[in-house]
């Protein structure tokens, strides 16, 4: 039996974890095999995502001392995994969309995303999003692009002068 101290415990836990996460997501895997629950932690190692299991009692006692999560209680049902990204927000959602192509047997419950719900049934959605990095390379690339455009032109018009001015002389010269 589990103690109090023992609860006190993976509640403070689950409170560090939540505390900077960027993307949490609630995972139902009643039916997932050890040995299918020990592929998706060492996928989740890969991408640096941290996965803990607890009583649902737990985790909700833990969104609650966080403040921002409203968790409803029909995502704390069954039982519940919690895989954790810091970093990139959308790593989970990527790794366990492919994962679920290959083993059914996991569901997302939901997934808080940047303390914004979206429901389990809202995965492939979450995964299609780009990731941070994606992102500001998209950025850098679109701050970029009319740099270049200018210097460009820049350099056009510099060419077309330099070819009249090269005409003009070839004319005096003859």
């Amino acid at each position: 039996m589990v103690t109090k101290q023992q609860k006190q415990e993976t509640v403070a836990e689950l409170v560090e974890l939540l505390k900077d996460a960027q993307g949490i997501y609630l995972l139902n895997f009643n039916r997932v095999s050890v040995k299918e629950e020990r592929e998706l932690r060492a996928e989740f190692r890969k991408g640096q995502v941290k996965y803990r299991v607890a009583k649902n009692t737990l985790i909700k006692r833990a969104f609650e001392i966080v403040s921002g999560y409203d968790i409803p209680d029909s995502y704390l049902k069954g039982q519940t995994g919690i895989a954790l990204g810091y970093e990139d927000p959308i790593a989970p959602a990527k790794i366990l969309k492919d994962y679920t192509k290959k083993n059914d047997k996991l569901q997302v419950k939901a997934a808080v995303i940047e303390k914004q719900l979206y429901d389990g049934s809202k995965l492939a959605l979450v995964a299609s999003l780009p990731t941070r990095p994606e992102l500001i390379a998209g950025i850098l690339g679109s701050l970029e692009a009319p740099i270049s455009g200018i210097v460009g032109s820049i350099n056009a018009v510099m060419r077309d002068l330099a070819s009249v001015i090269e005409e003009a002389a070839k004319k005096r010269a003859a």
